[in-house]
C-alpha cells in the first residue's frame, strides 16, 4: 500500500516489485487522476483510493500480508503514524519518509535530545531503523528540510488497544514538561506510588527511561 503525496513515481515504482497488487491513497484530485491513468496499464494491479489517509481504516482495503510504502505530507506525519501504530499487528513492514527531525526522534535513543514521545510509542511497537537521509536538492521543487526515510518491522506481540492508549496518556505525561522529575509529572496517574511499585527512581526525567522502563510502568496502569 502506497499512501502520497505526489505518488506517480513511487506507484510505478512498487508496480515494478514482485508485490501482488499495489493499492494508492491519494487525496490530491490531480494526483488522483494521474494514476488513474496507469492503473489503465497496471493489468489489473493497481488499485486507487481517493481519500484521506488519516480517515480510512487501511488494514481494511487491503488482505494480509501488508505493507505501507508512503511519502507523507509532512504535516500530518506523526498523527498518521501513531493511527498505523494502533495496528501495528496488522503489518509486515512500514517503510516511510518523513521531515529528518522527525525520522531522528523515532529512532532516538534513551538520555539524547532527540528522544520522547514519539520515540517511545514506535519503538515500544516496532524495531526503527534510519535508513536514508535525503537532502532537499532531491526534490522539484527543494523543500528548506532535509528528509530521511525509517524501516518500522512490527514486533510479533503487539500491546492490546486499551494498553496502548494507556501508553499515549503516560508518554503525554511523562513527556509533557520534559524537565520536570517523574514524580511531578506523573502525579495524575500514580506518582511516587507507581514508580515504587515500578522500582524507578522519582527524580528521574523521562527523556532517561527506557521503553523496557516505560513498558513496566504501563503494565502498572
Amino acid at each position: 500500500m502506497e499512501v502520497g503525496p505526489g505518488p506517480g513515481g513511487l506507484t510505478r515504482a512498487l508496480l515494478s516489485t514482485g508485490a501482488a497488487d499495489v493499492t494508492a491513497v491519494e487525496i490530491d484530485a490531480r494526483a488522483v487522476g494521474a494514476m488513474q491513468e496507469l492503473q489503465a496499464v497496471a493489468g489489473g494491479r493497481l488499485i486507487v483510493v481517493a481519500g484521506n489517509a488519516l480517515a480510512l481504516n487501511l488494514a481494511g482495503l487491503v488482505p494480509a500480508p501488508r505493507q505501507i510504502v508512503a511519502n507523507l505530507p509532512y504535516n500530518v506525519a506523526s498523527p498518521l503514524l501513531v493511527g498505523w501504530l494502533r495496528q501495528a499487528a496488522c503489518w509486515e513492514r512500514l517503510t516511510l519518509m518523513f521531515q529528518l527531525e522527525v525520522a531522528e526522534r523515532i529512532c532516538a535513543p534513551p538520555d539524547t535530545p532527540a528522544y520522547g514521545r514519539l520515540s517511545v510509542l514506535v519503538q515500544w511497537c516496532c524495531a526503527a531503523e534510519l535508513c536514508l537521509r535525503i537532502p532537499p536538492a532531491a526534490f522539484v521543487p527543494p523543500p528548506k528540510v532535509w528528509s530521511a526515510v525509517v524501516g518500522l518491522t512490527p514486533h510479533a506481540v503487539q500491546p492490546e488497544a486499551a494498553l496502548f492508549a494507556t501508553m499515549e496518556r503516560l508518554t503525554a505525561a511523562a513527556f509533557g514538561q520534559r524537565r520536570k522529575m517523574l514524580r511531578g509529572a506523573l502525579r495524575g496517574l500514580g506518582g511516587e506510588a507507581l514508580l515504587a511499585r515500578a522500582g524507578i527512581a522519582p527524580e528521574r526525567r523521562a527523556e532517561t527511561l527506557s521503553v523496557a522502563e516505560f513498558d513496566r510502568l504501563v503494565r502498572l496502569l
